[in-house]
């Protein structure tokens, strides 16, 4: 009788312990300030394009569009694409799921800004989890929120950033999340980051969509589109490509 009766009051105790967490509803209440060490990478590692590769950004960037459909107004220059500050987040044409995906990517040779604030962008897997980018070479801020972090979830295992106006390449493997057909998730989106030549990311999870405030959520989806973030950085893009797996 007793055994039960302890049993009851645990899990009641469970039961209302879970129910009292609640969604954050400011920034700050989902930043990890625990130190990660920084590591000097090589030069940015240099690829030929693989044979089955879909080029996303070459000299042109007919692959790419607003978020509305219209016309990208960011500024390409000789096969490098800049942020246009209020330009608006760009997407491409087409969707996609598990991939292999390299970029490369180069902060404003300008320091501006600290934190957040310096060199910030972003590559959206499936239009929803953000690979972030952020000059992170001498500058501080949330390790969640560093170059190559899973934004807001998972900090990248070093900092590996190019000095401040120099190129840094990614490569990421990614898995996209499983749904079954009742809305359930069976899955999480799985991703591995290389960052100038050192593994960031190592097969990490990912809970759910990337929120600036709150909790992951995960609504159903299926292929969707890769989205480049107009944060109000001069950040320039370079060599982008991707491969079905």
């Amino acid at each position: 009788m007793l055994r039960n009766l302890l049993c009851l009051f645990f899990i009641t105790y469970s039961i209302l312990s879970f129910s009292q967490v609640v969604e954050p509803k400011d920034p700050k209440h989902t930043e990890d300030w625990t130190r990660k060490p920084s590591v000097l990478a090589g030069k940015p590692l240099k690829w030929d394009i693989p044979s089955d590769a879909i080029v996303l950004l070459d000299n042109n960037v007919d692959q790419w569009t607003k978020l509305d459909g219209a016309k990208v107004e960011w500024t390409l220059d000789n096969g490098v694409l800049t942020v246009k500050p209020g330009g608006g987040d760009i997407m491409t044409k087409a969707s996609f799921g598990d991939c292999h995906l390299h970029l490369e990517w180069r902060s404003p040779l300008v320091v501006k800004g600290e934190g957040q604030g310096r060199g910030n962008s972003g590559i959206f897997m499936q239009s929803r989890y953000e690979i972030q980018i952020l000059d992170n070479y001498n500058n501080e801020t949330y390790y969640n929120g560093q170059a190559s972090s899973i934004y807001k979830q998972r900090p990248p295992l070093n900092n590996v950033c190019s000095k401040t106006g120099e190129w840094n390449t990614y490569d990421i493997i990614y898995s996209a999340p499983k749904f079954d057909a009742f809305g359930n998730k069976l899955a999480s989106a799985r991703v591995t980051v290389i960052h100038n030549g050192v593994v960031t990311q190592n097969n990490a999870e990912i809970l759910g969509t990337t929120e600036y405030i709150g909790f992951p959520k995960n609504p159903v989806h299926g292929g969707a589109p890769f989205i480049l973030q107009d944060h109000g950085d001069l950040v320039s893009f370079r060599n982008i490509w991707v491969r079905r797996l």
